[in-house]
């Protein structure tokens, strides 16, 4: 379990209060690797703090790892639920057992550049199952910038991820994608939200292509023949451009927006809840 870090915030509660010997509801076990872009780090760093908050709160608990070689089937047999927080696994045997993990049974959140794939790039198209099967939205194609907040529609009240979020709200800014694939044809997927068209024009630039007037964007979705959700979130806004000082200072945060964070709690909650099984698809 190397470079394995156990978050002891909940364990440390249960010890205090007298019931230390209450197990977790579930455990959560986030990779990251958080060593390319700023934006993606600063939402890493932020996520190590407010996820063992959640869990001290809602009683699960929740650990990371940078070492990817843990994901194999003895490690991830101790978590019900993982978690990507940016990047994916690039060795073979890593994504094999991924794969199994998910089709046995397991559950996966991911953020933002977990879904990130783009021929030629250091992360290229190259795991078809995971791009095309299961996340569906195949390649990356284009996204916004600068990174900033959206009006987001809830596309699905029904599902337990969704159950408490209001008809429309106010993202935290993000660097929001277009993919190659149009989630509305594939029957697999079920969109949970996507950008509301009160957001456009999304994105102030320079580039003309990087603000959007029109389209329709999914930014969250589940593959009902898996237990997983996927959340375009997780870029913050950076000084790239050292106006402030000569570090990349952190301008927003993805965490902290009280309806978004209720998202993202409910999301985790239906994941680790093990008697819920994902929903079939329709065939």
């Amino acid at each position: 379990m190397a470079a394995l870090k156990a978050v002891g915030i909940a364990a440390l509660i249960f010890v205090c209060s007298g019931v230390s010997a209450n197990r977790p509801k579930f455990r959560v076990i986030a990779f990251y690797t958080a060593k390319e872009d700023p934006a993606h780090i600063s939402f890493v760093r932020e996520a190590e703090r407010w996820f063992p908050e959640v869990a001290a709160k809602y009683q699960f608990s929740f650990d990371t790892t940078t070492s990817w070689r843990n994901l194999n089937a003895g490690f991830l047999a101790h978590y019900q639920v993982v978690v990507f927080l940016d990047t994916r696994p690039e060795d073979p045997a890593q994504r094999a057992a991924f794969q199994a993990y998910m089709e046995h049974g397991g559950a996966w959140m991911g953020f933002h550049f977990a879904g990130f794939a783009l021929t030629p790039s250091a992360y290229p198209a190259n795991w078809d199952w995971y791009h095309n099967t299961f996340l569906g939205s195949g390649s990356y194609v284009s996204n916004t910038w600068r990174p900033t907040a959206a009006i987001l529609r809830v596309e699905d009240r029904t599902h337990p991820a969704t159950a408490h979020l209001p008809e429309t709200f106010r993202s935290s800014p993000s660097e929001w994608y277009r993919w190659e694939k149009d989630l509305r044809q594939n029957r697999d997927i079920d969109i949970l939200l996507s950008i509301d068209s009160t957001s456009f024009p999304l994105g102030t630039g320079p580039k003309p292509h990087e603000i959007w007037h029109s389209g329709y964007y999914p930014v969250v979705w589940t593959n009902r023949n898996f237990k997983m959700i996927y959340l375009n979130m997780g870029h913050n806004d950076m000084d790239y451009e050292h106006k402030y000082d000569a570090t990349n200072r952190t301008l927003s945060y993805t965490l902290h927006n009280p309806i978004q964070d209720q998202l993202i709690i409910d999301g985790l909650l239906w994941l680790g809840d093990t008697a819920t099984k994902a929903p079939r698809a329709v065939r």
